[in-house]
């Protein structure tokens, strides 16, 4: 079973929040959930908080256990970007280009593992 939570317009780029995904994907969750609480970057807080909410959805909606979900998919895409501009000498202005974010993670539900090694 896959259970999804997705963070839309998060006011970061796509680039630095990548840095972080990219370096929770491969974890088992206990280990990306205490990894991302104690990483400072400030891209940490917002994948925290959509991986939290996804261990939430499962155990609420789903009455799934927690120690069952693997993390299968994170994904990090960029958002609408907000363009400014910064005045400078002679009249003239830089374009300043404000980017987002969309992260939306999938988590799995595995099956419980067989105590009891029973060949059928």
């Amino acid at each position: 079973m896959q259970i999804k939570a997705e963070a839309k317009y998060i006011k970061q780029g796509p680039r630095k929040v990548r840095l972080v995904a990219d370096l929770v994907r491969p974890m088992s969750l206990a280990e990306a959930l205490t990894t991302l609480k104690h990483l400072r970057r400030r891209a940490a807080a917002p994948v925290l908080k959509v991986l939290k909410q996804a261990v939430a959805n499962a155990v609420n909606n789903y009455k799934l256990s927690k120690d069952s979900l693997t993390i299968q998919l994170i994904e990090v895409n960029g958002g609408p970007i907000y363009k400014r501009f910064q005045p400078v000498s002679r009249g003239r202005a830089h374009s300043i280009f404000k980017r987002t974010s969309h992260i939306k993670i999938i988590l799995e539900s595995r099956p419980p593992a067989d105590k009891h090694g029973s060949k059928s």
